[in-house]
């Protein structure tokens, strides 16, 4: 239950989907869901292993990867205001594109340090030494809160698409979701970033 309420909580993760999904149709925000869920096979491991913890204890290996994280969500908020005068659209879904669509999401999800922060802070409350090997119990409940997040976001990008279509009519509502997305992305690298 809580997976399912935390996979609904606005982030970098959900804009992605829903901008994804309203500007190239529910194929590219269902390819940025299957990236962003291959980022917290990522997190869940790193969890599981141990390394997250030593990330955390280390304030310069969490402040690179804080810096990568925002870095990244510079980039694609430059991509978002570049393309913001393009005409973009379903026509453009092609192996190419699917692939960047996937490998986008899921280093902007492997590159947000308050992810893997959140696993370290959040899985353990729900595994139990007593029952055994607890990495076998983190990866499983790693594996509950990836299908949580794959229904989230699977359910933002079908519904978005309708809205997307209508967005597609027009070049300037489609510019200024663009020039909107960009400015999201921008304020959550600044979030990432200082605060």
């Amino acid at each position: 239950m809580a997976s399912l309420v935390l996979a609904f909580v606005p982030g970098p993760d959900l804009v992605f989907v829903l901008t994804e999904s309203m500007v190239r149709g529910r194929r590219a925000g269902l390819l940025a869901t299957a990236g962003l869920c291959s980022g917290l096979i990522v997190h869940t491991a790193a969890v599981a292993l141990g390394v997250a913890a030593l990330v955390q204890a280390s304030p310069t290996a969490f402040a690179a990867l804080r810096y990568l994280g925002a870095g990244y969500l510079l980039y694609l908020a430059w991509r978002a205001f570049r393309t913001a005068s393009m005409p973009i659209g379903e026509k453009e879904a092609g192996s190419v594109v699917d692939r960047a669509i996937y490998r986008r999401a899921a280093i902007m999800n492997v590159t947000n340090p308050k992810v893997l922060i959140f696993f370290l802070a959040f899985l353990p409350q729900f595994a139990e030494p007593a029952r055994g090997n607890v990495a076998g119990q983190m990866m499983v409940l790693g594996a509950i809160f990836m299908a949580c997040s794959a229904l989230c976001f699977s359910l933002v990008s079908w519904m978005a698409h309708p809205v997307g279509a209508w967005i597609r009519r027009a070049p300037m509502r489609q510019a200024r979701l663009n020039q909107g997305a960009g400015l999201i992305f921008v304020a959550l690298a600044v979030k990432l970033a200082f605060i």
